[in-house]
């Protein structure tokens, strides 16, 4: 079981990997015209932070996922790399 475990946070941080690079990728890329393909994408959260003002402290909390064409590809990569290992 404790294997199954380990292999599950494998999967997991490749998968982040994918995401992280391929997002990078995307903007690195996004100068070329024949590769601005790869940025195209849809974000999805709040956009405009959530404010929380209790007087002596204020707290904002925002979350904002973009899902571009290169971090989908960069997901599948990487769950290609983790079927390989």
């Amino acid at each position: 079981m404790k294997g199954r475990s380990q292999n599950i946070w494998v999967l997991i941080l490749l998968l982040l990997a994918g995401v992280v690079l391929g997002g990078f990728l995307a903007q690195l890329l996004s100068g070329y015209p024949a590769l601005s393909w790869l940025g195209y994408g849809k974000s999805f959260g709040l956009t405009s932070p959530l404010v929380l003002d209790l007087g002596v402290l204020t707290l904002q909390f925002a979350f904002t996922v973009r899902f571009t064409i290169a971090g989908i590809l960069g997901i599948v990569l990487a769950f290609f790399i983790y079927r390989k290992i």
